[in-house]
C-alpha cells in the first residue's frame, strides 16, 4: 500500500506541500475523501486523505481545528487544505496538533483543482498497488523458486533497482509468540526502514516481514543497523510493556542466487536470539561460536564437550530434582553478577552466593576463572544446537 512518503517523494503531487507531521511519513494511503462539514466526518475512513477548502465552517480557525481533530480519530492518512478565500492559511494551533500527533498535514494553493487531485490520487494508489504487487512476487521467486525463474528474475531485480553488482541482503521479522501477528507492527517497522534505507523490496510470508536491501542504499551510514533495531524494539516495549517482535539480518552478497542463503541466515539469527533471549543479537555475521559449531561435521565430537562440561551437573539435577543447570546458564548470561542473578531469578544474594558454590563443586571447577566461563558457556552454545538442528 502506498504511504505518505511515496506522496511527498513522487512527482505526482506539485500540488501539495508538507506543513505539518513530517514524522507521520509511514502513513498508509487508501483513498481520497472531500470534507467540508464536521458533520460528514462520520463518512471518513482509516488511510484515507481528507481534503477540505473550508467552504461551509462557520468559524474558520475552530471549525478546521476541530475537523481535523474528529479526522485523527478516524485514523486517516493524512490532510490536505486547499487554501484560498475560506482558508486564506493553517492555524498554529492545528500545526501544532498534527506535528504532535504524527499526522501529515498537506496545504494546496486555490489555483489547484481538487477535481484534479482526485483523479492523480486515484490513479497514483491504483498503480502503486499493482507495482507492490509485481514486487512481492519478484521477491518471493528470489527466495524460493529463483532457480525456476533465474532470467525473469534477474531481470526485474535489475529493473527495480537492484544490480547483480550491488551487495543484497535479507532482514526478517517475525514475532516471538504464536499469538500476535507481525501486521501489527509493520508501519512502525517500515517506517524506520524508510528512514534508513532508500529503497528496498518487502514481502509479507506467513507470520514474517521480509525486507531485501541494498548495502549502497543505505541513507544513514553514521547510525548502525543496530541502532536502527534498537529504537524499533524500545517503540515496541513502550507500546506493548513487553517486547514479542524479533529481528535477524543474513550478510551481504552479490549474487543473486545468495538471496536465499542470506533470508536462512537472517532466520538463523531469530532463531538464536529467541532461544537465548538475547535481544542484541541481529545480524548473521555476529552470531560468533555458533557459526563455528554448525560447521563442525564430527557431531560426537562436541556432544562429548558439553558432556564432559554439563554432564555431573545434569546427573545431579536429575536425582534431587534440583536446578543447577538452568542457574549455571543464567550466571553465564549475567556474568556472575549476583545483583542480576538475584533479580532476575527472585531469590536472595546469599541464595545466588550458596548455588554458585554449589556448582563449583559439583563440577569441581572455578566458575570465576575466564577459562572455565568460556569453556561452560560454549557447551550451552552446542546444547542449543544440537537440540535445534
Amino acid at each position: 500500500m502506498a504511504t505518505i512518503r511515496n506522496i511527498v517523494e513522487g512527482a505526482l503531487f506539485p500540488m501539495l506541500t508538507l506543513v505539518a507531521g513530517q514524522s507521520g511519513m509511514y502513513r498508509r494511503v487508501r483513498g481520497i475523501n472531500v470534507v467540508e462539514s464536521i458533520d460528514l466526518i462520520m463518512f471518513c475512513r482509516p488511510n484515507e486523505l481528507v481534503v477540505t477548502t473550508g467552504i461551509n465552517f462557520p468559524h474558520q480557525n475552530t471549525s478546521l481545528k476541530q475537523l481535523v481533530k474528529l479526522a485523527y480519530t478516524k485514523k486517516i492518512a493524512g490532510f490536505i487544505v486547499n487554501t484560498g478565500p475560506y482558508i486564506p492559511d493553517i492555524p498554529e494551533s492545528v500545526i501544532s496538533f498534527a506535528n504532535e500527533h504524527e499526522l501529515p498535514i498537506f496545504q494546496m494553493s486555490w489555483d489547484y483543482r481538487i477535481a484534479d487531485l482526485l483523479k492523480t490520487t486515484f490513479q497514483f494508489i491504483s498503480n502503486h498497488e499493482q507495482e507492490h504487487s509485481t514486487e512481492d512476487q519478484v521477491l518471493y521467486n528470489s527466495l524460493f523458486h529463483y532457480k525456476q525463474h533465474a532470467d525473469s528474475t534477474r531481470k526485474n531485480l535489475m529493473q527495480l533497482g537492484f544490480p547483480q553488482s550491488a551487495e543484497l541482503a535479507i532482514i526478517t521479522c517475525t514475532t516471538t509468540d504464536a499469538c500476535s501477528n507481525i501486521d501489527s507492527y509493520e508501519i512502525l517497522i517500515q517506517f524506520a526502514f524508510q528512514n534508513r534505507y532508500k529503497r528496498f523490496l518487502r514481502l509479507k510470508h506467513k507470520n514474517h516481514l521480509i525486507y531485501l536491501i541494498n548495502r549502497t542504499q543505505i541513507t544513514t551510514s553514521n547510525s548502525t543497523f543496530s541502532k536502527t533495531v534498537e529504537d524499533i524494539y524500545d517503540k515496541i516495549t513502550q507500546k506493548n510493556g513487553n517486547l514479542n517482535v524479533i529481528i535477524g539480518k543474513g550478510n551481504f552478497y552479490e549474487d543473486y542466487g545468495n538471496i536465499n542463503k542470506s533470508y536462512e541466515e537472517s532466520l538463523t539469527v531469530i532463531q538464536l536470539a529467541q532461544l537465548h533471549n538475547n535481544r542484541f543479537l541481529y545480524k548473521y555475521k555476529e552470531i560468533g561460536a555458533y557459526k563455528i559449531i554448525m560447521g563442525v561435521q564430527n557431531r560426537t565430537l562436541i556432544e562429548s564437550f558439553k558432556q564432559d562440561m554439563l554432564g555431573q551437573l545434569y546427573r545431579y539435577d536429575a536425582l534431587h530434582n534440583t536446578d543447577y543447570v538452568t542457574f549455571l546458564r543464567i550466571f553465564l548470561e549475567e556474568n556472575g553478577s549476583t545483583s542480576k542473578i538475584s533479580k532476575r531469578l527472585f531469590i536472595h544474594r546469599n541464595t545466588v552466593l550458596y548455588k554458585i558454590k554449589k556448582v563449583e563443586r559439583l563440577l569441581d571447577m572455578d566458575a570465576t576463572n575466564p577459562f572455565t566461563k568460556t569453556n561452560l558457556y560454549m557447551a550451552f552454545l552446542i546444547e542449543d544446537v544440537l537440540t535445534h538442528q
